[in-house]
Order: C-alpha cells, then sequence, then structure tokens
C-alpha cells in the first residue's frame, strides 16, 4: 500500500494460539478496510499494513493448508 496509516492509536491483539516462543505476530482490527500487522517481539517496530480482502484470504489460505505446515 501507498498510502501512510497512523497506527499510534491502535489496539493490538496477538492469536490465542500464540505460545510463549517469541514467534507471534498482531494485529489490529480498528482500521476499517485495513489489516496492521506486527512483530510482537519488536512492537515500536514497522508494521504491514494490508488491504482487510487480502488478509482474510491469506488467513483462509492458511488455514486450508494451502502453505503447508506452518
Amino acid at each position: 500500500m501507498s498510502e501512510n496509516v497512523d497506527l499510534t492509536g491502535a489496539s493490538w491483539s496477538k492469536s490465542s494460539y500464540s505460545g510463549n516462543g517469541g514467534q507471534c505476530v498482531e494485529v489490529a482490527f480498528d482500521f476499517q478496510g485495513l489489516m496492521p500487522v506486527r512483530d510482537s517481539k519488536d512492537p515500536q517496530g514497522p508494521a504491514l499494513v494490508f488491504p482487510s480482502e487480502a488478509w482474510k484470504s491469506f488467513v483462509s489460505a492458511v488455514r486450508s493448508g494451502e502453505f503447508g505446515d506452518l
């Protein structure tokens, strides 16, 4: 995406499937039409911002096993 999104007020959530191994991502659900994603180990680091529909397609593909065992 080419637009800048202000994420300073984002409410970040980590999956309930995340363990304590440090390999987690966090998402912010409070941006209509967008899905910000960041590395939970580096909350002050960069975030990727995807169109919501693209994120939904990615999650669906992961759940269906399209990428193998992750």
